[in-house]
């Protein structure tokens, strides 16, 4: 099969690559010229230049395909909720999706977030049926961002383009060099003790999101979103893990999740350096806990578990130079 990926040298989007060569897919990938490819670079692939945000350019890309993976975004905390986000994440779906109407029967599989699928306050576990309640939560464009480009998805499909949805959770493994694991496993491996506030996450290996991505692509179900999440963690049964896994003794402390806020308000005010991105606290105060059954049973995906997940992400950051 011929694949048009879009973010294919990105963390997640450079092992969707390859696995599409290993699997025998001939691969066109659009990145723009000044793309970092060292990721790729042993990987055979047509390279097609161009950006997601250009309709021509994603037009003349999928000429010729018989499918789209979709992955474009930015890796940034910075970026997460700027105008450039947006356009990437919006403006880059419709294009696709206007592509597709047009290339009669072209499969499109649109990677989106599991923080699109919902958060909550309480530990409550989420599948692909779940109401998406978080609306004009504040702080949350990126979910937002998400999300609409979601409902393209689910629009285009009713005009009868065979769309997938696949929603990864956080995920984790070496070479994440854009967001080094969001920051999260560096600032428990420097800090003494780790203060943590209330809030969970579910914990997936980049290669089994991968797996899931393709093979969504290749025996998906037209219409249907796939979840693709692992081991469900606490912030502190995070950090807990981390530091076991590291050899250190440090103290896990939970903070009650109004002083998080509060005191990430009154330092940026102060200008205070922080040791996080305060946008990420929208984030880390919810619990973004997922039901993997659907992949599992539909797509024969499997997941590792969370130590086997961080272990390998751990020896990478550790030889990388970003923690001792």
């Amino acid at each position: 099969m011929r694949v048009f990926v879009t973010g294919g040298n990105g963390f997640i989007g450079s092992s969707v690559l390859r696995q599409l060569c290993q699997r025998g897919h001939t691969v066109r990938c659009l990145l723009r010229p000044a793309s970092n490819t060292e990721r790729i670079a042993d990987l055979e692939f047509e390279r097609f230049a161009g950006d997601v945000r250009d309709a021509a350019q994603v037009a003349a890309g999928v000429a010729g395909c018989q499918a789209v993976i979709h992955l474009a975004s930015l890796s940034s905390w910075d970026l997460i909720d700027t105008p450039e986000m947006k356009d990437t994440v919006e403006q880059g779906t419709k294009n696709v999706l206007d592509a597709a109407r047009r290339e009669k029967g072209l499969r499109v599989v649109y990677v989106s977030s599991a923080t699109a699928v919902d958060g909550t306050n309480e530990p409550t576990v989420l599948d692909e049926r779940s109401a998406y309640t978080l609306g004009g939560a504040s702080g949350l464009t990126y979910s937002q961002y998400k999300h609409r480009a979601e409902e393209m998805c689910q629009a285009a499909f009713a005009e009868g383009v065979p769309v997938i949805i696949v929603n990864p959770a956080e995920t984790y493994g070496p070479k994440d060099t854009a967001l080094i694991t969001a920051g999260t496993l560096v600032d428990f491996a420097k800090s003494s003790p780790v203060l943590v506030c209330k809030g969970g996450t579910s914990i997936v290996h980049v290669d089994d999101v991968a797996l899931g991505i393709v093979k969504a692509m290749e025996t998906g179900k037209p219409g249907e979103r796939y979840i693709l999440g692992g081991d469900n963690l606490t912030l502190r049964e995070l950090a807990e893990l981390a530091l076991d896994l590291m050899g250190k003794k440090s103290r896990v402390m939970v903070i009650p999740n109004a002083m998080f806020r509060g005191v990430t308000k009154v330092a940026t005010g102060l200008h205070i350096p922080l040791p996080y991105n305060p946008k990420v606290v929208p984030y880390a105060t919810r619990y973004w806990f997922v039901d993997n059954s659907k992949a599992k049973r539909d797509l024969g995906v499997t997941f590792r578990s969370a130590r086997d997940t961080l272990a390998p992400t751990l020896s990478w950051l550790k030889e990388a130079g970003h923690i001792q």
